[in-house]
């Protein structure tokens, strides 16, 4: 299923491609119920893959799913179907989808669409609901679904007529997809789900009104050209927006055929590779310091597929105090909303650099820039200590897991120190190979995500998530979905006994006020997954690291090993939170 923007409004359709869609649509059995052309709405689409829960109001759809090629693959609880479906989003770069039934499977999605919402993945959400002559009625397992959903989606729908239903279907997947995507949500009552129908569902399509624009303004383009050209100190921050465009080999032509440095925000790692002399790696509260470095120093930020959050820009005053902005992305929402746009250029990532890169005359005459941004590498390292009186070091597990894997290995991950970890210590050199949980900050995404990822991904690369105790306790009867599913996934608990950057702000900000950071009650995770019919391990020791990723890779099944690390190990570089990315701290004493 393509959801890509066409590189011409007048690019021409495939006739060989309608053919078999033909010879598909006459191969398949009539329409006779809403439920059935909801699943025909889909496989017309090319979907292969759903995740859900079963339950009453759900139930019609589940049984016309059951003649059905799409392979459902049931979780353990409705927000694990979320999150699977958000992470196989990310990695096949097309619409997941869920399903739950009325009520409380309804409202357990929420968490993972509203993680969608932000991180902008593709999401379609079917969710049952009672009959519609019973809405309002307060009937049993009834929730106002559409209400509830209404600000963390892109748009909702209640069916209301079987004839229509397919359509709808088809139109909320197609808008997931289009443009900048998110999450939509057609809620299915369930007399409409039952009700005869023999109309067939027509070609998905987003409304009309949603159409993005996707390519910029040339009188624009060409005054940003003459501003990165006159720049002496330019920087180019990739954000998320470039992998969702599919627009990783644009920009990368773009920053090596002008020699600029590059940074990325925590969303838009693998847009750049790590291991490029060019690349200065993410920016932001826990980005590396010559990252931030740069963004201080910069005179022109050209921005790509960024909202400018919080978590990267710290106070929006002291951001890149000293430069120009040349801001792309698709949304006109996001242009100047949190960081004034100097040089606003609306449209597709992919297509509004190269038009950059034609208007170009001359690249920058930036060699002395280039030379303060190496030597603020050399000032600032991502190295630590590993003291032979202190225990293990989350840092080293990271760079282990990363040795012993090929780099189109995806890195799935919970929200915590471990999140920060993994990203600051793998090194990440292909787009759709990182999947975390980035504005919504979801403890618990890593797992479901390593099962939506592992169902999305080829067959030759490795699935690892890289999780904490906390966040593994959030979501952790998904494991056994993994192993009913037979998935080959290996699990990394980084296992400090705390929920660690909870108890990191409160040493640094609540004078060590540990109120409720705790964990040592958690579950030996070793025995659990054996338990679950997992394999699992323990390690305490540096010198059992390497042995036992080595057996968790080569197991072919789900794996979890339980790293007992440092739990007074915290993540640096940090810049507090409102600060300037200048004034990254590498002590708790900087703070």
């Amino acid at each position: 299923m393509s959801k890509q923007a066409p590189s011409s409004p007048n690019e021409e359709t495939n006739p060989a491609a309608e053919g078999e869609a033909e010879a598909t649509e006459a191969a398949q059995s009539p329409v006779t119920t809403g439920s059935e052309s909801v699943i025909r709405a889909l496989e017309n689409e090319g979907v292969e893959a759903a995740f859900g829960v079963q339950g009453g109001a759900i139930m019609p759809i589940y049984d016309a799913l059951y003649h059905s090629d799409i392979r459902h693959v049931t979780m353990a609880h409705e927000q694990g179907a979320a999150h699977a479906a958000d992470a196989f989003s990310v990695v096949r770069n097309e619409p997941g989808v869920c399903l739950a039934t009325s009520g409380p499977g309804a409202t357990n999605l929420v968490t993972g669409i509203a993680d969608a919402n932000m991180d902008s993945d593709g999401l379609l959400a079917l969710t049952g609901q009672v009959p519609a002559d019973m809405v309002g009625s307060d009937a049993f397992q009834e929730t106002d679904t559409t209400g509830v959903t209404a600000p963390i989606t892109k748009h909702n729908y209640f069916a209301s007529d079987p004839d229509s239903v397919g359509d709808t279907v088809g139109e909320a997947l197609a808008l997931a997809g289009e443009g900048r995507p998110g999450p939509t949500l057609v809620d299915l009552p369930k007399d409409v789900s039952l009700a005869d129908t023999e109309v067939e569902p027509g070609p998905a399509e987003p409304p009309e009104t949603t159409r993005p624009q996707y390519v910029a303004d040339e009188e624009n383009v060409q005054t940003a050209a003459e501003a990165i050209e006159a720049a002496e100190r330019p920087l180019l921050l990739f954000g998320g927006g470039v992998i969702k465009a599919d627009a990783t080999e644009q920009a990368r032509a773009f920053a090596d055929g002008h020699d600029i440095p590059v940074v990325t925000t925590m969303p838009g790692i693998g847009s750049f590779p790590e291991d490029d002399d060019l690349c200065l790696s993410w920016a932001g509260m826990h980005g590396t310091g010559y990252a931030n470095m740069a963004i201080t120093h910069t005179d022109l930020l050209i921005a790509v597929g960024t909202r400018f959050d919080d978590r990267l820009t710290g106070g929006i005053d002291t951001f890149a105090p000293e430069a120009e902005v040349v801001h792309i992305d698709i949304d006109p929402a996001e242009i100047s909303k949190n960081v004034h746009a100097d040089y606003p250029l609306i449209g597709d990532a992919g297509i509004v650099l190269n038009q950059l890169d034609d208007a170009i005359a001359t690249a920058p005459d930036a060699e002395e820039w280039r030379e303060q941004c190496r030597t603020w590498k050399d000032e600032y390292p991502m190295d630590y200590a590993t003291p032979d009186d202190e225990p293990l070091k989350p840092q080293f597990v990271v760079e282990v897991l990363d040795e012993a894997t090929d780099d189109n290995t995806i890195v799935t991950s919970g929200v915590g120190q471990h999140q920060m970890w993994a990203a600051q210590y793998w090194n990440f050199t292909e787009p759709r190979t990182w999947v975390s949980s980035h504005g919504l900050g979801t403890m618990g995404y890593g797992l479901p995500a390593a099962i939506g990822a592992r169902i999305a991904a080829d067959d030759d690369q490795d699935v690892v998530c890289i999780d904490g105790d906390g966040s593994f306790l959030m979501t952790i009867q998904e494991l056994s979905v993994a192993v009913r599913e037979e998935l080959d996934i290996t699990v990394a608990v980084l296992n400090n006994e705390y929920i660690g950057m909870v108890r990191q702000w409160q040493d640094a900000f609540f004078e060590g006020r540990r109120m409720a950071a705790e964990y040592n009650w958690c579950p030996e995770f070793d025995k659990l997954a054996e338990a679950f019919g997992a394999r699992g391990w323990r390690v305490d020791d540096y010198d059992e690291v390497t042995d036992a990723v080595e057996e968790a890779l080569a197991y072919d099944g789900p794996s979890v090993i339980d790293f007992h690390i440092d739990p007074a190990e915290n993540v640096y570089p940090m810049v507090a939170s409102g600060g300037a990315n200048g004034k990254f701290a590498l002590t708790e004493d900087q703070l």
